[in-house]
């Protein structure tokens, strides 16, 4: 049934992201005012908040759950504290979730209608209003696909894709990338510390089972999927009730984690479900909480859950935060140096 509504309200924000209308000739038109709509409330935002000379974009996939709104707003809260000097802003990089959260997908369990726009559509924010320094967060868990549509929104920008930028203005601005959470071997371990300082006290008595999204191999861009088996691997060092699963992941779904737990021996207890990704959004609550809930009940395990987003945890944030930290003491982006005349 769940499946069921999801599909009738993705087909009813979708309408609604389009206009009014009824499908036709004008179809079309009618979505390019819509983006050019879009552009202009950011363009606005943008100009309205604009304090200094430097911007720091936090790019999330995007979510639909008031849960996930609290998360997003905490962590704009923590980079305004983290980087003072920065005008802060955050966008979502799925179409679906903009247009779920402007419908209100969940608005009949509480959760607030948000408006959320594209990267594309503050980059494009960003150059109208001359910021001199421009800083892009990922927010994504792995280097896979989604964080491979944040490069190419920068790529698009510096490439002046609409055509709209000052002459000179690409070439004098100074770009910098953040790297998503576990970018590299080192950030896994520093990831596994952190989960396991957050439930540690969890895995002395229960499996601990977290569920990342992971990508399908014909996406699984950097061979990012490496990151969720090497953070198992470190987890367990720690504490061998520690085990990490996706939804996307060839062999890694939630029949793979119990074949490895059953491997360790491990047939009796209570599996603890978390979330290995940035919010508690819809895969938190159905696929985690129903799916994963059900299967580890139905193999006669005990069961239990914890509805919290890697972003709610203040030490796992800051690993975020420093990756934003080590693009800006870096050398900046060189997309935009390449002739800008």
């Amino acid at each position: 049934m769940k499946k069921i509504k999801h599909l009738i309200i993705a087909m009813l924000a979708v309408a609604v992201s389009v206009g009014f209308t009824a499908c036709g000739d004008d179809d079309e038109a009618m979505i390019k005012d819509n983006m050019a709509l879009y552009q202009e409330t950011v363009n606005a935002e943008v100009k309205a908040n604009k304090k200094g000379d430097k911007a720091l974009l936090i790019v999330a996939f995007g979510s639909t759950w008031q849960k996930a709104f609290d998360t997003f707003d905490k962590t704009v809260t923590a980079y305004k504290q983290a980087f003072p000097g920065y005008d802060v802003y955050i966008s979502f990089s799925s179409a679906i979730c903009r247009n779920r959260a402007a419908t209100g997908e969940h608005k009949y369990e509480n959760t607030e209608i948000r408006n959320y726009y594209a990267p594309e559509n503050y980059l494009r924010a960003f150059g109208k209003s001359r910021y001199k320094e421009i800083v892009v967060q990922s927010l994504q868990v792995i280097p896979g696909e989604e964080y491979t549509r944040v490069v190419n929104d920068i790529k698009d920008f510096c490439n002046d894709k609409y055509r709209e930028m000052e002459p000179g203005y690409l070439a004098s601005v100074d770009l910098y990338l953040g790297a998503p959470l576990m970018a590299t071997v080192d950030d896994v371990k520093d990831v596994a510390k952190a989960i396991d300082d957050n439930l540690g006290a969890v895995a002395a008595t229960d499996i601990v089972a977290l569920m990342g999204h992971g990508n399908p191999d014909i996406y699984d861009t950097y061979s990012a999927n490496i990151r969720y088996t090497q953070l198992e691997e470190e987890l367990q060092k720690l504490n061998g009730n520690y085990f990490v699963g996706t939804v996307d992941m060839k062999d890694n779904f939630v029949d793979d984690v119990h074949a490895r737990m059953v491997a360790r021996g491990i047939t009796g207890g209570k599996v603890h479900c978390h979330p290995l990704m940035s919010i508690a959004g819809d895969h938190a609550h159905n696929d985690m909480v129903e799916d994963w809930g059900s299967y580890f009940t139905g193999k006669g395990y005990g069961n239990d859950y914890t509805l919290e987003g890697l972003l709610d945890y203040p030490n796992i944030r800051r690993i975020w935060m420093s990756h934003t930290q080590a693009a800006i003491d870096g050398e900046p982006l060189e997309y935009n140096k390449a002739g800008d005349e």
